[in-house]
């Protein structure tokens, strides 16, 4: 992989990082991107959170965070 496409991909993920917060606001939860990135437990929660949404667009984007996040499939 080229240094653009490392990039790109760390845009891709952020972007996906910012659609789960908002989305999870809209459903009352706060979420603090930077602890998201870097606390796996933390991010964790949130995806568990998300996967328990009735909202679709919102497991869809916890589901492709899954392993970005480092966050094993609970249950």
């Amino acid at each position: 992989m080229n240094a653009s496409s490392a990039s790109e991909q760390g845009v891709l993920g952020l972007v996906e990082i910012v659609e789960l917060k908002w989305l999870l606001s809209g459903e009352g939860m706060h979420v603090h991107v930077e602890r998201l990135q870097s606390d796996p437990d933390y991010a964790c929660q949130c995806l568990e959170a998300a996967e328990r949404s009735a909202n679709p667009a919102l497991r869809q984007v916890a589901l492709r965070l899954r392993t970005r996040l480092r966050c094993a499939p609970h249950g």
